[in-house]
């Protein structure tokens, strides 16, 4: 069993660990000192702004009658329970294949968790520019977004391993 943490990608699960913990404060900070809507700027850029989401990524299916609460937990316990399998068949030689499903695993329950308890997710961080604004997001969002950034660049590197 020892060999599973050491000789496989699990041994990048402190990763997921560290992903949900640090996701699960950063937004009980936002539902303790933020009012619900409440923008704060940081940057001309930049506002924390205390939001819920009832949907997934870029609120799709925000509006939906309730269904897509346990939807999308499903989705995030199963995709959760693919990519731990995954990561156990990575070999000690690989890193970014196994932190890249770390990230992923610990975005996915971060928010899987504030579906089950709070029955939405926390979104606090935005990006605009100008009128244009990027849909609220938060660190469970940035851990799946860098974690897929991650397999991609993998992916595209191994290919030019191939071909060299």
């Amino acid at each position: 069993m020892l060999n599973l943490f050491t000789q496989t990608g699990w041994r990048f699960l402190w990763i997921s660990v560290l992903v949900i913990g640090l996701d699960q404060f950063t937004k009980a900070l936002v539902l303790k000192n933020i009012e619900l809507y409440q923008a704060i700027q940081i940057l001309p850029f930049f506002n924390l702004t205390h939001v819920y989401n009832y949907g997934a990524a870029f609120s799709f299916l925000h509006d939906a009658n309730g269904w897509q609460r346990w939807f999308f937990t499903v989705i995030a316990f199963t995709v959760s329970g693919f990519v731990l399998w995954w990561l156990k068949q990575t070999t000690k030689p690989q890193i970014m294949v196994p932190v890249a499903f770390s990230l992923i695993i610990g975005g996915a329950l971060g928010n899987a968790y504030d579906r089950l308890i709070l029955g939405y997710v926390v979104d606090f961080l935005v990006l605009y520019y100008q009128q244009w604004q990027w849909p609220a997001f938060n660190v469970a969002d940035s851990a799946i977004c860098f974690g897929a950034l991650l397999l991609l660049i993998d992916m595209f590197k191994n290919k030019e391993e191939k071909h060299d």
